[in-house]
């Protein structure tokens, strides 16, 4: 797991050392990443200082000033970033490993992730020059602008909308060269040809994570995201993945993954500054049912 978090941001973004913790620094637009502890390092654990060193530097290249990290694996660098000043935030972390089946909600499909969802609403993987590829990326930004599992008012028109904003701020064609690239899957489930629940997966090797399952909140409560979910791990199934894993943003969302057939496995930590304390982190969605906020802890 510790190789994965590592390698994923690696693709579009530099590294900056700063001993025991390393800053990653998006190249050029897009999502901005993190600091996280150094893969391999094997002198002290970071303290509050180095967490200092690594917050004046993300301040001053305009970033998230954004700490990820697995507890289990790091279990000292809590205490170090509270002293910091940053608020930590914990998400359990969920696995389906070699051993486990599908997920229930796997609707069987074709093997690449295309399946029939619930209600006669039909989900698939996109590929890079699918025509939808921008409004299903713009469900999860709709989704987690409106936090929870309650059906929400964001519907079709704001997600034209916001489909719109993406295609023009290059999200979409960005997006479209990482799936070219096998960086990324995004799956979606339609109705009356609209996209309404959304997520992707992002593999390295034969680890995977799904991220950024959102559902449109006016389509909330059909079961559309557990749905979803089982096509993005069929495909990455197919794809050779071995393990999926996601992370949940509490512990109510993961008792829904659970009975879709997850087990949980450790705890993701994101570290940030508290309201009113600095600049507040530009996440990333993450995955979870029916457009719960997650995160994707790296």
């Amino acid at each position: 797991m510790e190789g994965y978090y590592d390698a994923v941001p690696r693709s579009s973004a530099r590294v900056e050392d700063f001993g025991p913790l390393s800053l990653f620094v998006a190249e050029g637009t897009g999502w901005p990443y993190y600091a996280r502890p150094a893969l391999g390092h094997e002198g002290p654990a970071a303290t509050a200082a180095d967490v200092r060193r690594v917050r004046a530097r993300q301040r001053e290249l305009g970033l998230p000033e954004a700490f990820e990290w697995v507890a289990e694996h790091d279990p000292l660098l809590r205490a170090a970033v509270e002293e910091a000043g940053l608020t930590v935030h914990e998400h359990p972390l969920l696995v389906l490993g070699p051993q486990d089946g599908r997920p229930d909600g796997d609707r069987a499909g074709d093997g690449h992730g295309d399946a029939s969802g619930p209600d006669g609403v039909s989900v698939r993987v996109l590929a890079a020059d699918d025509p939808a590829l921008a409004e299903a990326l713009a469900v999860p930004h709709l989704a987690f602008g409106e936090p929870g599992t309650g059906v929400g008012s964001a519907g079709p028109a704001e997600l034209a909308v916001r489909a719109e904003a993406l295609r023009a701020d290059g999200s979409a064609e960005r997006l479209a060269v990482r799936i070219t690239a096998g960086r990324t899957a995004l799956a979606a489930a339609f109705g009356d040809g609209t996209a309404l629940c959304a997520g992707q997966h992002n593999p390295v090797g034969e680890v995977t994570e799904v991220a950024g399952v959102g559902t449109l909140p006016s389509a909330r409560r059909r079961g559309l995201a557990q749905a979803v979910t089982a096509a993005l791990v069929a495909h990455a199934r197919a794809g050779g993945a071995r393990t999926v894993f996601l992370s949940a943003a509490d512990e109510d969302v993961a008792r829904i993954y659970r009975r879709a057939g997850f087990r949980s496995f450790a705890t993701a930590l994101i570290a940030e500054p508290g309201a009113g304390t600095g600049t507040e982190p530009e996440s990333e969605p993450g995955a979870g049912p029916d457009a719960a906020a997650t995160t994707g802890a790296h």
